[in-house]
């Protein structure tokens, strides 16, 4: 149990990456804020597994997008579990199009979801943490897209590549608090975002994978439950590729 006695918040986690996560915090002792924007009986359901396996959980809607919503998120995490000790900024979603395709709208919304949700939310559970003086963890999802590019991506590419700078600034920021703030940037697995991609691009993301496999959710998780306990405690300011090699070929 690495994280008995600690408190959780994992946007956008009624499904795909951020659904593991947050079962995997609970599995190892964590009581968990299950957010998620719409989808409410998805969200219900990750609650429900987390409590049948004898975890503790709420489900909290927020439209992380907007500051307004994401302190309202924090402040109930806060309200619920009186603390807060671990932030997992994992919202996201992609608007893929090439360039001069690309609509105003498409930018806008990428990079609101994936890149102003975690200033929003980190902004609002920075007081909370640094007043308990007990430290913290922050989490940020990026993308090995946000470290090479990829075609089509410039919106995406550059949400996740502004959530890793954001990280090393916020890393300098709170490291005399014993706030640590790292990145986990997660290769091809199989969520709603990859799933509208043709088997032949996924057929290509293979063969250039080394390992020559898509990523299993849990292979984020674990690695996200790790840094989120005291055995992560010297880390900060990192970029982790949870990629199969796809970065490095």
């Amino acid at each position: 149990m690495l994280l008995a006695g600690k408190v959780a918040i994992v946007t956008g986690a009624s499904r795909g990456i951020g659904r593991a996560i947050a079962i995997d915090l609970a599995a190892n002792g964590a009581k968990v804020v299950v957010n998620y924007q719409n989808s409410a009986a998805a969200a219900a359901e990750v609650v429900e597994t987390i409590r049948a396996q004898g975890g503790e959980a709420t489900a909290v809607q927020a439209d992380v997008r907007a500051f307004a919503a994401a302190k309202g998120l924090i402040e109930t995490a806060v309200q619920t579990y009186g603390q807060l000790d671990i932030l997992v900024n994992n919202a996201g979603t992609t608007r893929d199009m090439l360039l001069p395709m690309m609509s105003e709208e498409d930018w806008d919304v990428v990079i609101d979801t994936n890149l102003k949700s975690v200033f929003n939310c980190c902004k609002a559970a920075v007081r909370p943490m640094i007043r308990r003086k007990q430290g913290g963890r922050i989490i940020n999802i990026s993308s090995v897209v946000g470290l090479v590019g990829q075609g089509g991506q410039a919106n995406y590419a550059a949400s996740k590549a502004g959530i890793i700078g954001f990280t090393k600034s916020l890393a300098k920021e709170l490291g005399g608090r014993q706030i640590t703030v790292n990145a986990v940037a997660p290769g091809f697995f199989p969520t709603a975002l990859t799933a509208v991609l043709s088997d032949e691009m996924v057929q290509k993301a293979i063969a250039h994978t080394p390992l020559g496999r898509l990523g299993e959710l849990p292979e984020v998780a674990y690695l996200v439950t790790f840094l989120a306990s005291d055995r992560a405690a010297f880390i900060t300011g990192e970029v982790i590729r949870v990629d199969g090699g796809i970065g490095i070929s």
